[in-house]
């Protein structure tokens, strides 16, 4: 076990290690992507990494995977849209506009970037499983692709 931490430690570092290692992830798939990132996407990837990490906690580990995918689109999309209101158009940065895409809402989030995000999940859940797996001795993952 990496750490040997008393547990009320633990409690705080864990959610704090997730954090930094989704907005790391997610800033780097930004910057693959569109060449460049921005601050805010650091919190935003961290905070979705992590609680799309806490599905399991929550809901049993039989849930299908397509439904935790969904789950986890779901909090992306949130995320992206309470950033994006904040972020863009309250304090005006234009880290994003998806005004020229279908299906928007004040082109903070749309559809086609819905998808992206269901998909997406599976890569943090799986990798948030393993790490909780490897690094905080969690349950050892299993996945449920079948009724």
């Amino acid at each position: 076990q990496i750490f040997t931490l008393p547990e009320h430690v633990r409690r705080v570092l864990k959610p704090l290690i997730l954090i930094a290692i989704g907005g790391f992830l997610y800033t780097s798939i930004e910057v693959i992507y569109r060449g460049y990132t921005h601050w805010t996407m650091f919190l935003v990837g961290g905070l979705a990494f992590w609680l799309i990490g806490c599905i399991n906690e929550y809901i049993e580990w039989d849930m299908l995977i397509w439904k935790q995918m969904a789950i986890g689109a779901l909090i992306i999309t949130c995320l992206e849209f309470i950033t994006g209101f904040i972020v863009n158009i309250i304090l005006g940065c234009h880290v994003w506009d998806y005004s020229n895409m279908p299906l928007n809402i004040l082109g903070q989030i749309c559809l086609p970037f819905c998808a992206i995000w269901y998909f997406l999940s599976l890569i943090g859940i799986v990798l948030d499983d393993y790490i909780r797996y490897w690094l905080f001795k969690e349950e050892k993952p299993r996945y449920r692709f079948k009724p």
